[in-house]
């Protein structure tokens, strides 16, 4: 019996692996996309040809994410399962997650204080705070943890720092929920500490202050959220030990280390650096393989324009149009019906944080378009966006998408 309202639908003769995996199939595979990756990764129908990069949307963890959490609705059909946020960030996969009755505890009208040691909790593929996962514990909720190896694997390194008593520098997003698991690692048993840099620029100003000192006040300010209780940059910034969200730019990571290395070493010399400064390439392998194979595609081929297809909160894809934006015109778009018309899209441009609408976006004549997909987009939606971009560039009677 499946939950009420789930689409799951239920076949005589399949266990329960069988199952999930068919229904992940219907849900997220696309023929076209298979197809395409069969013919050399490029689609030519009347003026437009798309060309795909050669890795692009599911990753490992992913994958493993939603296959865990379809079981889990399989597993246990009669009990309350909730999800502590998003499981990754596609409003379609987290859609689809709800449609079985899912419940994610940052919806409207949800209560982390109605979850009982009778409900199902599902902890999403960036992992959780030590904390909250402390009081799922006691209360004896089912765990289902869904949290990604290259995630662990930065955890274990932070760990590792704090038991050395070097303070974790992270490379990331403070607010995001990977960085503060990640962050809450830093913090067992309440000894570590840790600096969230955003960018190059807050990254600066943290190594400028290991060279010359300066006004703590100041400093503690200007990372008022970004920092571990209790944290002073006179003492915290004497050894340190670099991490990162595993979905930044690996690029802009591994100068970030390079930033915090030069400090110590101009502060504290060579013979100390083994005993101060600690660096380990945490960015995960399928972000950097999607970052590889955006800037290969560049190189290879003359584009017109580039569509980066995922969440406009996914902090991978947003890095993919940063890397495009660079070198071609590019359009960040959630879903197939951001392609709104042949002469308007809707898109969050590298520049920005919020949507915008732009016009003249798809040009008259031949045109040679690329794409690509963040860990989070299933093939199911790069294959609508192909057929939409060949509807619109070759049917001029489309109508424009509806968009809610």
């Amino acid at each position: 019996m499946s939950a009420p309202g789930s689409p799951l639908i239920f076949r005589k003769g399949l266990d329960r692996k069988q199952e999930v995996a068919l229904q992940l199939a219907e849900d997220y595979h696309s023929d076209l996309v298979a197809a395409i990756k069969r013919d050399g990764f490029a689609y030519t129908s009347g003026r437009v040809t798309v060309h795909l990069a050669h890795e692009f949307g599911f990753c490992y963890g992913v994958d493993r994410a939603v296959d865990y959490a379809y079981q889990a609705r399989v597993r246990f059909p009669d009990r309350r399962i909730f999800l502590t946020g998003e499981i990754i960030h596609n409003p379609h996969v987290n859609d689809q997650l709800r449609s079985q009755g899912i419940r994610f505890l940052t919806d409207p009208g949800e209560s982390l204080d109605a979850v009982t040691g009778d409900d199902v909790v599902i902890l999403p593929a960036f992992g959780v705070a030590l904390d909250v996962l402390e009081g799922f514990v006691a209360r004896g909720c089912t765990l289902v943890d869904t949290t990604c190896g290259s995630v662990l694997n930065v955890w274990k390194n932070v760990t590792r720092y704090t038991g050395e008593g070097i303070t974790s520098v992270i490379h990331g997003k403070y607010w995001h929920e990977e960085t503060r698991a990640t962050a809450s690692q830093a913090r067992q048993d309440g000894r570590g500490h840790y600096l969230v840099v955003f960018d190059n620029t807050e990254a600066q100003r943290a190594c400028d202050f290991i060279r010359h000192g300066g006004d703590r006040a100041a400093f503690l300010a200007a990372f008022a959220n970004a920092t571990s209780p209790g944290f002073d940059p006179e003492l915290h910034l004497q050894r340190v030990g670099c991490a990162n969200q595993t979905t930044m730019l690996s690029s802009e990571s591994m100068e970030v280390g390079q930033m915090f290395r030069a400090a110590i070493l101009d502060r504290y010399g060579e013979a100390e650096l083994p005993h101060r400064f600690r660096a380990f390439d945490t960015i995960c392998s399928a972000t950097q393989d999607r970052q590889d194979a955006v800037i290969a595609l560049l190189a290879e081929q003359r584009l017109d324009l580039m569509l980066v297809l995922g969440g406009h909160n996914s902090s991978n894809t947003y890095n993919l149009a940063r890397i495009c934006a660079s070198v071609v015109p590019t359009y960040h778009v959630a879903e197939p019906n951001g392609l709104v018309s042949v002469d308007e899209i809707l898109h969050r441009p590298v520049d920005g944080h919020e949507p915008v609408r732009s016009r003249g976006w798809l040009p008259d004549g031949r045109l040679s378009i690329g794409l690509t997909a963040g860990a989070s987009t299933p093939d199911t939606l790069v294959g609508a966006v192909i057929r939409r971009l060949d509807a619109l560039a070759n049917d001029p009677r489309i109508e424009p998408a509806t968009l809610d």
